[in-house]
């Protein structure tokens, strides 16, 4: 089996096809050729934040690291957001110089000022509600929600944002509600939340905005994939638009879309879907042009050279594990796809050497031997292996006695059929049938 395959060097520098000019960005292959800055111009607003925050910590490389938190106490800075920047600022510990130090003066101006924004605001709702006008009532609230937002209260933010429902007259209205809530519940980690209001917002009555029905795919592909309903998130990925663009940073790049998507679906998909679904979709295709180790995987996979397929999921997993919704998942794909990349290796063959298999897997033949071992006790694979020999042998069935099976089936169905038939015809000859009409009182 061919597992010699290297990426085009033409495919780092592919650009999308109709996803608003986001070229294409070849991901790191290890946590210290992460480009912070790169990354992090992917996202706005607070994600891009708690981003950098995630990468400071989990990186594990300290020039990486005080990178990402220079940059977390800038955007912190810009924003106002006192609870991150005082968060940020602990963790450079004075290891940028005193121009990162924590500056409670700076702290305690912005919290004067934000405490009279808020009671402005809370003074003109309650204007708002004096006289009655449900249009201004609604606007407050959504002021007051991204006022609470911006200053990092996500909680509050959500309350406000769930009470403009009262107040919504259009299925505008509610479809920018649902997309507030929807957005403030990934932050908070409450993806019930998210899994509800994205059927809120899809059942409108009034036809979807396709910018707004490609949000709402990806956050729900996002709510199945933490809740590792890892098939429903694949489709749900698969599914969103390349309208998706980068019209929703704030929550996710459409490179993640394109990473997302294609690890669910090869750790959920059987082959025929994977074909379907992921390689001959021309929309997720589109994604998929932006990373391109991903897409090369995929149809490594695909095209059975499982060893290549494997070789590049080990490079990108530094990648993945710095990603902060994907993380904790990884190892679970990595597993799910492992066992799925075994399993469809050893569905042609009556018998298979394990040597010439470790070899294209890549994999010492012990450990590939423990691998079928727990996958035949799962009854994830028929077969049982020769251990002295190193072989494994299939277990197919009988296809001579499942034939005649078959063949006596069919018959005896035939039988009761035309039995069914001959009843029906005498009960008709000899007129002992009910007609219309007939029966008196």
């Amino acid at each position: 089996m061919d597992v010699e395959f290297e990426i085009p060097a033409a495919a780092a520098a592919a650009v999308t096809n109709g996803l608003g000019g986001v070229e294409a960005s070849a991901a790191p292959l290890s946590a210290e050729q992460l480009d912070v800055e790169a990354y992090a111009a992917q996202y706005f607003g607070r994600t891009r934040l708690l981003r950098l925050l995630f990468i400071a910590e989990r990186c594990g490389v300290e020039s990486i690291e005080l990178d990402a938190l220079r940059m977390a106490h800038d955007e912190a800075r810009n924003r106002e957001d006192t609870q991150l920047y005082r968060d940020a600022s602990h963790r450079i510990n004075g290891r940028l110089g005193p121009l990162y130090r924590y500056d409670q003066g700076w702290v305690d101006s912005v919290n004067r000022r934000a405490e009279q924004r808020k009671e402005k605001l809370e003074n003109e709702l309650n204007g708002y509600r004096t006289n009655l006008i449900k249009e201004s009532i609604r606007m407050g609230y959504n002021d007051i929600g991204d006022f609470y937002y911006g200053h990092g209260h996500l909680s509050e933010a959500f309350k406000s944002y769930i009470r403009t429902r009262d107040y919504c007259t259009t299925s505008k209205h509610v479809v920018q509600m649902c997309m507030h809530v929807i957005l403030v519940s990934i932050q908070l980690g409450q993806f019930a939340h998210v899994t509800n209001y994205v059927s809120k917002a899809e059942q409108t009555q009034d036809e979807l905005d396709a910018v707004v029905v490609a949000k709402l795919r990806a956050a729900a592909g996002l709510a199945y994939l933490e809740t590792k309903k890892y098939k429903l998130a694949a489709r749900k990925f698969l599914e969103t638009g390349p309208e998706l663009g980068n019209n929703y940073s704030e929550v996710m790049a459409p490179q993640d879309v394109a990473v997302y998507g294609a690890l669910c679906a090869l750790a959920s998909f059987d082959r025929s879907d994977l074909k379907s679904k992921v390689i001959d979709n021309s929309s997720f295709r589109n994604f998929l042009e932006l990373v391109p180790e991903v897409r090369e995987l995929v149809n490594d996979f695909y095209s059975s050279r499982y060893g290549s397929c494997l070789q590049h999921l080990e490079k990108l997993k530094p990648n993945f594990l710095l990603d902060i919704y994907l993380h904790e998942h990884v190892e679970s794909l990595y597993k799910d796809i492992r066992h799925k990349a075994i399993i469809q290796y050893t569905l042609p063959f009556i018998s298979v050497d394990l040597n010439t298999m470790a070899d294209a897997f890549k994999t010492p033949v012990a450990m590939l031997e423990k691998e079928l071992a727990a996958l035949i006790t799962e009854n994830k694979i028929k077969a049982r292996i020769d251990s002295h020999n190193k072989i494994l042998y299939a277990r197919h069935a009988d296809q001579r006695n499942a034939t005649f099976q078959r063949a006596l089936q069919t018959g005896s169905e035939f039988e009761r059929d035309v039995k069914a038939m001959l009843l029906r015809a005498n009960l008709m000859k000899h007129d002992f049938n009910q007609k219309p009409g007939q029966r008196k009182m």
